[in-house]
């Protein structure tokens, strides 16, 4: 019984004793701005898949390329603070447009998918990052060595399927892209600590790494999910058919029985 009369300090669970309190300062920072952009990228979404007034495409791309580079060539100081933080709702939002394509592909198999992929996103980002924020400084930026060369790899599966257009290599990219991004969410939580630690407090810029890493987390979950639906539901309508094809071959057979 005295083991349910314990207090327990629910405090302590928040507490990061290896991070100085204005890296969590900064860091709160940070995860306010990506909680923003997700609700800009959502409104992005909305627009392509609702409203269509605007069409995710290369376009799309291309202005949200262009928007994250101003944002890194505008310098990180008060003065700048509000231009950098639309410029980081302008690409967050044109980043939104831009899943609309892979939004109108899995709404077409199921739409239901969406929901589940975005759960499912937010929660492998939150243990990930749990993870990298309890744990040793620096204990996971050996990753970045190891990631980079993952990126490299899903670069040239990339060229080599647009020549050969291998479904097997297709779902393999797949699977690999969503591990690799995994870690670079261990990666770039700790590589954001420690450039903080050493002054660099550019909350808005290491929102964007974040961003980034949530987003495709998202995207390659979404289709890893549409791909299985769409094919347990091909295995289930040829499950059918072959079924209905075994009755009307029974109801032939009678037929033929009852007529002789």
């Amino acid at each position: 019984m005295n083991v349910f009369d314990r207090n327990i300090n629910f405090d302590s669970l928040f507490k990061f004793s290896q991070i100085s309190h204005s890296t969590q300062v900064h860091l709160k920072n940070v995860y306010s701005s990506l909680a923003v952009c997700m609700f800009v990228a959502a409104a992005g979404s909305y627009v392509h898949v609702v409203t269509r007034l605007f069409q995710g495409g290369m376009l799309s791309v291309l202005a949200s390329l262009g928007m994250m580079f101003w944002l890194a060539m505008t310098p990180h100081n008060s003065k700048t603070e509000k231009k950098r933080l639309a410029i980081l709702a302008g690409f967050a939002f044109l980043t939104g447009v831009g899943l609309g394509p892979t939004l109108d592909f899995v709404i077409a198999v199921n739409p239901s998918i969406i929901v589940t992929a975005f759960m499912g996103t937010s929660v492998i980002f939150i243990c990930f990052t749990l993870s990298a924020l309890y744990a040793k400084r620096r204990s996971y930026l050996f990753l970045g060595g190891t990631l980079m060369s993952g990126l490299s790899l899903l670069f040239l599966m990339s060229v080599m399927n647009m020549f050969f257009g291998s479904v097997m290599v297709f779902k393999a990219h797949m699977y690999l892209g969503l591990l690799i991004m995994c870690g670079f969410v261990l990666f770039d939580t700790q590589l954001i600590i420690e450039k903080a630690e050493n002054g660099d407090k550019d909350y808005i810029w290491h929102c964007v790494d974040l961003f980034l890493d949530f987003i495709t987390i998202f995207r390659k979950l979404m289709v890893i999910l549409a791909m299985n639906d769409k094919m347990d539901t091909g295995r289930y309508e040829r499950g059918r058919k072959r079924g209905g094809e075994r009755e009307t071959d029974r109801e032939r057979e009678t037929g033929v029985r009852q007529g002789s």
